[in-house]
């Protein structure tokens, strides 16, 4: 997928530029009039998911109120959805592999509308809950799926590449709208609004897919591999709900300890599972090319980063400078707009300096811009620091996100595209997840918000210019001239 890369398994027709050398800028491609309705069906619904992400979370004081839900019991509106969404992406893209992307696609795209319309009809606690755990289920089915039916849909190269960038945009800028919308929403109608405009997204898309999207899958039909889908699965489910607890309520908590010891045992007996199985859920020898492994940590520390960017800066605006939660949804509006811009120029930056490259020189922008947040104050000027240094690194931010997806998609064949883009997407979910709880709690139990904020942004930074650090020399980025590609080398022992 990406530009300056060669496949690890499969032949390409469009030669690798040696690694040092410049790649050449390529015109971006027109697209068909068909292609351009396919590409509207398979953005749409990655809008949505990530609309959902964000939509809710200005309303959650309203909902608690509505249906009776306690404070404590509000986290369990995000983290119901979270549980599945992230526990079962691996195992939906690799069925999608098997048994039919399109298919899968189409269920998840079911299951997400029908789920919405019970959110937004819920009479109690449980109902809602419900709604949303099978929203997140849904949104499982969706992600990988329709980003290998994406990867598969338009060829590696310049098509792929702005086919990508649009949907990067996308993704980005459905976390950003959700929360203006979220608030508009809820104030002019109501909570269920925000639950229902997620419903009519589906309804709309749902009848387009069937006939513009074409059916794909493996050419074999081995065995699912179910011990890998059951260590993996279970795995992701304890961490992710560990982590979103431990949020909430710190580490301490002995659920939060159990879990999480349970989540890193059950994912350490899925890797030896998969060392063993014939059929893996996920090839050890795709873990081991350095696109893979050191695209997915670019991947996880640019989504964990910047989520907590937003989380703590969420509650400076309205918490320290005392902002309203329309006036702060502005604020973040302000950085989807320059995100659309950002995605508009994405693919020829990565056409003219290749993936790799513009990977490494996302994240340090990333964590360069993120260094002048800890400069806020308490004065009205604070509000144009942080409108400014957060829209400027989520330019950074949405050129790593579609570069590391192309960097870690590159060269698979297509019958191992949704095992890549589960990968991506598992990258994603779990990156959203673990960045607030492991730094955002550091502002939430600090004596003072303002200090709090100031430590978790200067961490932050660090951590993202630290990342590029080890991704520029993981992928060898600055290889001399001569000496080959690095792409297609897999991760030795040394």
């Amino acid at each position: 997928m990406a530009i300056d890369t060669t496949p690890t398994s499969a032949p390409s027709s469009t030669p690798a530029p040696v690694a040092g050398q410049q790649a050449v800028a390529r015109p971006a491609p027109r697209l068909s009039p068909r292609d351009r309705l396919v590409l509207f069906v398979l953005c749409a619904a990655q809008f949505m998911v990530a609309l959902d992400f964000s939509v809710l979370n200005v309303a959650l004081p309203v909902l608690g109120a509505d249906l009776g839900m306690s404070t404590s019991a509000l986290q369990w509106a995000v983290t119901a959805f979270a549980l599945p969404s992230g526990g079962f992406l691996l195992l939906f893209g690799r069925m999608g592999d098997l048994y039919g992307r399109r298919r899968l696609f189409l269920a998840g795209l079911a299951l997400f509308g029908a789920a919405s319309l019970l959110a937004t009809l819920a009479w109690d606690p449980a109902s809602f809950l419900a709604g949303r755990a099978l929203q997140g289920l849904g949104a499982a089915a969706i992600v990988p799926t329709g980003m290998s039916l994406l990867t598969t849909t338009f060829p590696e190269g310049p098509a792929r590449d702005r086919a990508l960038g649009i949907s990067g945009t996308l993704l980005s800028l459905g976390f950003t709208v959700g929360m203006v919308v979220g608030g508009v929403l809820t104030d002019l109608l109501s909570w269920r609004s925000t639950m229902g405009l997620l419903a009519l997204f589906a309804l709309v898309v749902l009848p387009l897919a069937p006939r513009l999207l074409p059916e794909s899958r493996t050419p074999e039909r081995p065995r699912l591999d179910v011990p890998g889908a059951v260590t993996v699965t279970g795995g992701l489910l304890s961490l992710i709900y560990a982590l979103t607890t431990a949020a909430e309520h710190g580490f301490g908590r002995a659920d939060v300890l159990v879990t999480l010891a349970a989540g890193l045992l059950l994912l350490a007996a899925f890797v030896a599972v998969e060392s063993r199985s014939a059929a893996p859920l996920v090839s050890l020898p795709m873990l081991r090319r350095r696109t893979v492994a050191w695209g997915n940590l670019g991947g996880l520390v640019t989504f964990s980063m910047m989520s907590t960017v937003v989380f703590v800066l969420t509650l400076y605006l309205q918490e320290v400078l005392h902002l309203s939660a329309f006036e702060t949804g502005l604020v973040f509006g302000v950085q989807g707009v320059l995100s659309v811009v950002a995605g508009t120029f994405a693919p020829r930056v990565i056409g003219r300096f290749g993936a790799r490259r513009t990977l490494v020189g996302a994240l340090a922008g990333q964590g360069a811009i993120g260094l002048s947040l800890p400069a806020l104050g308490e004065g009205g000027w604070s509000v144009v620091l942080a409108t400014a240094a957060v829209s400027l690194a989520s330019m950074c931010h949405l050129g790593a996100i579609i570069s590391y997806g192309l960097t870690v998609t590159s060269g698979v064949p297509d019958a191992e595209q949704g095992l890549a883009t589960g990968l991506v997407t598992s990258t994603q979910q779990v990156g959203i997840t673990v960045g607030i709880p492991l730094l955002g709690v550091l502002a939430t139990t600090a004596t003072d918000l303002r200090s709090g904020v100031h430590t978790v942004l200067v961490l932050d930074a660090a951590v993202v210019l630290a990342a590029a650090v080890l991704v520029a020399v993981g992928l060898r980025v600055n290889r001399p001239a001569g000496s080959g590609t690095v792409e297609a080398e897999p991760l030795r022992a040394r």
